[in-house]
């Protein structure tokens, strides 16, 4: 991983997540305002932070926040704002919805490429050029947009990137590295990033990763855990389901901090899951950079 636009691309969190904070600020107009019904959709990566961002907009109560994939945004509903976000600003499906959305609802689209053209498919544009990426596999994009969008709630971010400092140093343990199954397990905002963490493993390291709302492990997928297991928690454990999950035989790995946070550590795992099996986490198998369909 030495060698990889990746190991450096997810060691610069800490910084570039600071340069969305201030970007935050001098975009404030243009970000969802307290009080407005918003959605907002992506593809892939950008889907599951438009669910961890809506799941923490109504935590803090700025309003109904719906988030969904953008070939299924339903056009029967009204709202004050729809977010897209695109890392290349050419995602086929968020592009047609914006689209179909112009002159019928307000539109913003958060892009890392100035040049795509997604920068004239939105009605307002925030573009985070500092945060794009060079790997096919999504890291610091993704939670530069979150934290854009979390700096825009009028959260503090800077204890995320100070902390970020020290996470992004996480030396991956031995006993980790050894399973073969992994279950990413989230609560509140956490969720949406459990489901980023399965979609690394699986992108990065050709895993078999999955991953669900905390609560819901015990509605069937506990029946996939065995010794060969890694469980994963982003956020709140309820009582008992740690112990439940070991006694299947499974290793756990919890940490008393901000679900983006574990995020950066899955990173690091996805990354270096990669490298044990030779593979090139940069360039996962069958998948590009961007996204575009052919129209027929």
């Amino acid at each position: 991983m030495r060698n990889s636009f990746i190991a450096a691309e997810i060691a610069s969190q800490p910084e570039v997540w600071r340069q969305a904070a201030r970007l935050a600020e001098e975009s404030a107009s243009a970000l969802p305002q307290s009080g407005q019904r918003v959605a907002v959709v992506g593809c892939g990566t950008s889907w599951f932070i438009a669910q961890a961002y809506a799941a923490r907009r109504e935590e803090l109560g700025h309003g109904v926040t719906d988030a969904f994939a953008a070939s299924e945004y339903p056009l029967q509903r009204d709202y004050d704002l729809v977010v897209a976000i695109t890392r290349s600003g050419t995602t086929t499906e968020v592009l047609q919805l914006l689209d179909t959305l112009r002159g019928r609802q307000r539109t913003l689209a958060i892009i890392g490429d100035p040049e795509s053209p997604g920068t004239t498919a939105a009605d307002a544009v925030i573009t985070l050029p500092f945060a794009d990426e060079q790997s096919v596999v999504q890291t610091r994009f993704a939670t530069s947009v979150l934290t854009l969008l979390r700096a825009g709630l009028d959260e503090d971010t800077e204890p995320l990137a100070q902390a970020a400092e020290t996470v992004v140093g996480w030396q991956v343990p031995e006993q980790v590295q050894t399973r073969s199954q992994f279950t990413f397990l989230g609560r509140g905002h956490g969720v949406g990033l459990a489901h980023e963490a399965a979609l690394k493993m699986r992108e990065a390291a050709i895993a078999w990763a999955e991953s669900y709302p905390t609560m819901d492990y015990r509605h069937g997928p506990k029946a996939i855990t065995d010794e060969n297991s890694l469980v994963v928690f982003f956020g709140e454990r309820p009582a008992g389901i740690v112990a439940e999950v070991e006694e299947l035989g499974a290793l756990t790995v919890a940490f008393d901090e901000d679900p983006q946070l574990t995020l950066v550590r899955c990173h690091l795992l996805a990354a270096s899951q990669a490298v044990l099996k030779g593979q090139d986490p940069d360039n996962p198998r069958h998948l590009s950079r961007a996204i575009v369909l052919d129209e027929g």
